[in-house]
């Protein structure tokens, strides 16, 4: 018996509009880990930065982090074995009906996502257990909760699965998604590649979905 273990965050925001505040674009990105040693790791260096007084929270967070913080993570990251997988999403070229609601753009996204490297992913396993982090609300949760389900029970055929949606302070290995999802957004929103540079090689697909679309929607 053989499990995946695949953890997924989501860069960009779900404003459908052109300004200083919003993403021009909207990703999902998962890592699969072949156990749980990275992990242990990421909570190993947290622990040793804040002994030396660096200023840890209560977990690696990219966005939030000094960039002291993240040359560390990123640094550990490199040197670690698992596998990127990203779709992204240009937000502009998304068809009105795609993104009539928040739930319905990001089911939509996490379908196109998964249906394209779920079969890859699940290759040669029995077993897939699929992390998400938590969300702040209960309600904002459950519609999370049920996309995520959804669209698992759409694509796996023959393994046995299980979600699960802890918050990332809780699981070390969503964080290693977040630092992730990060280092690839800022590359695609900002042409700033040093950290996407130390994990590229961990880049198995980075597919831009609607990049032969020409039309855009606003």
């Amino acid at each position: 018996m053989s499990r995946a273990l695949i953890f997924s965050d989501e860069a960009g925001c779900f404003a459908f509009c052109k300004n200083d505040r919003a993403s021009r674009y909207f990703m999902v990105c998962t890592v699969s880990l072949p156990s749980w040693e990275a992990g242990d790791k990421m909570l190993a260096l947290r622990r040793d930065m804040a002994w030396r007084g660096l200023p840890v929270g209560e977990q690696l967070h990219a966005t939030a982090d000094k960039n002291d913080v993240r040359r560390e993570v990123f640094s550990l990251l490199s040197g670690q074995d698992f596998r990127i997988d990203v779709t992204i999403l240009e937000k502009s070229k998304a068809q009105p009906h795609t993104r009539k609601s928040p739930d319905t753009f990001y089911k939509y996204a996490w379908f196109y996502h998964f249906k394209h490297v779920g079969p890859a992913l699940l290759a040669g396993v029995t077993e897939a257990h699929i992390f998400a982090a938590a969300l702040g609300t209960k309600k904002g949760q459950a519609v999370y909760t049920a996309a995520v389900n959804d669209v698992i029970q759409q694509i796996v055929q023959r393994q046995q699965w299980a979600t699960s949606f802890p918050r990332a302070a809780a699981e070390p290995c969503l964080q290693i998604a977040d630092y992730c999802a990060w280092a690839i957004q800022r590359k695609w929103e900002r042409g700033d590649t040093w950290a996407y540079d130390l994990i590229s090689n961990k880049i198995k697909t980075e597919y831009d979905l609607w990049r032969m679309g020409a039309k855009h929607y606003y």
